[in-house]
């Protein structure tokens, strides 16, 4: 019984050990889209953190001051700073469509000599 139970323990853990294939260039440029996009959105709650905290600062020295008690001086902090609207990476197009390469000319004149490739260039002897 224990024998078979090893036995089955070690099938399914197998797979666990299997290596899988790199991700494409896609798959690459997916994940540092996401990546940027979780990088702004943790701008952007800290940024609502940082205006609920000035709000609650705010209603606090209202209060106190309704009370009749002076509150304490604030401590001076830097202004919330708004991470704005989330802007995806520009697409770099592939070196082909970005023209890396020499546009074709059109031959405006036959060639220089009238002799051929192979007249040009013989084959080696034998």
């Amino acid at each position: 019984m224990r024998f078979a139970l090893a036995v089955l323990m070690t099938a399914l853990a197998l797979p666990a050990f299997a290596k899988l294939p790199p991700p494409s260039d896609e798959a690459k440029a997916k994940a540092a889209e996401a990546a940027l996009k979780t990088a702004w959105s943790d701008k952007v709650a800290g940024f609502q953190l940082c205006k609920a905290m000035d709000r609650a600062a705010a209603a606090y020295q209202a209060a106190a001051k309704k009370a009749g008690k002076e509150p304490a001086v604030p401590v001076a902090t830097p202004p919330c700073a708004d991470p704005g609207a989330f802007v995806p990476p520009a697409a770099t197009p592939p070196i082909e469509a970005a023209g890396a390469h020499s546009p074709a000319t059109t031959t405006g004149a036959p060639p220089s000599t009238k002799a051929t490739s192979a007249e040009l260039k013989p084959a080696p002897k034998k």
